[in-house]
């Protein structure tokens, strides 16, 4: 992995409009295998969607906080996660001891029901906010569409020609996180964050960001890089199950956020990931295994355990 000092950008207009996507696979693996970041322009999701999502942020995170906590997450991970309730505890990239300085509304895929033989699955909680549950669930599809494009362009840029892991996406697990950071004072510990160093443990990221700023990534060499907001961009990550899927190709680099602005700070990063039910593995093609399969269902389980309360072992789900 080579140091770098500013975050690639993708121009995805020839995959948006079904075009010769060559040249853009070539920059896609150089980004991802060299950073695991990338900003993403011409990416096709519609500016009134978005600005419908921070709207619908906005009007949640100003509700009374006993509304809020109402509908607190529950263990099929919907809901509201105040702040201070929420610890990434990671040796291997920082020590922390502080809770996030973040609060957030959590939204999944929608089911109908929930069912004992698929985690994480059942219906959303949803606040009483005129329009709040269709602008969410209109980004998110619009999202989720983006996300199955940029899984196949991920495929083309390491030359797979197996696609039978696209299958395990036609029922994704998805995660829209509806974020609020307040400005941290001025004189903060240098472990008060308000998200601590980690890496996304799932697919790819998709981070739409206000204009505040604050979030940062890691080099090799554990300097710390702005990823400022960039006019109609989206922020794109790697995380850990494509990493392994690529069999290490592609990076999943920590990052972290910190409110240093004075100022509150929005932020909606959509999560998009494949079925529960998948078994991740490095893809045929990609050389010698580095990695032992793993069940994504299960790999889930003890992540959640291990940093919600709602999803303690003696949990319901």
């Amino acid at each position: 992995m080579a140091e770098f000092t500013s975050i690639p950008i993708l121009d995805l207009a020839p995959l948006i409009a079904g075009e010769d996507t060559t040249d853009l696979a070539r920059d896609f693996v150089r980004a991802y295998g060299e950073t695991g970041f990338g900003y993403v322009v011409n990416h096709g999701v519609d500016e009134t969607l978005r600005q419908a999502v921070f709207d619908a942020s906005a009007q949640f995170h100003a509700l009374p906080n006993a509304t809020k906590d109402a509908i607190a997450l529950d263990p099929r991970h919907r809901g509201y996660i105040a702040i201070n309730t929420s610890t990434d505890v990671n040796s291997d990239l920082a020590e922390v001891t502080k809770p996030n300085q973040s609060a957030s509304f959590m939204m999944m895929r929608e089911d109908a029901a929930i069912s004992s033989d698929v985690y994480l699955s059942g219906p959303n909680q949803w606040p009483e906010l005129d329009g709040f549950r269709e602008a969410c669930e209109a980004y998110a599809d619009a999202m989720t569409d983006l996300g199955r494009k940029l899984i196949g362009l991920a495929l083309d840029a390491l030359n797979i020609e197996d696609r039978s892991i696209l299958a395990g996406f036609d029922t994704p697990t998805t995660w829209l996180r509806l974020l609020h950071y307040p400005p941290q004072p001025a004189q903060a510990p240098e472990d008060l964050y308000g998200s601590a160093p980690h890496k996304d443990f799932g697919c790819l990221t998709l981070l739409a960001q206000d204009d505040v700023g604050g979030l940062q990534v890691q080099t090799p060499a554990g300097n710390w890089v702005d990823a400022p907001p960039l006019s109609g961009a989206l922020v794109v990550n790697v995380g850990d199950m494509l990493h392994r899927l690529s069999n290490g190709r592609l990076l999943s680099t920590p990052h972290r956020v910190i409110n240093a602005s004075g100022r509150e700070r929005y932020s909606v990063p959509f999560f998009f990931d494949p079925h529960v039910s998948a078994d991740i593995a490095p893809l045929a093609g990609t050389g010698e295994p580095r990695f032992a399969s793993i069940n994504f269902g299960e790999f889930l389980r003890s992540e959640l355990e291990a940093g919600y309360d709602a999803h303690h072992a003696d949990d319901e789900g």
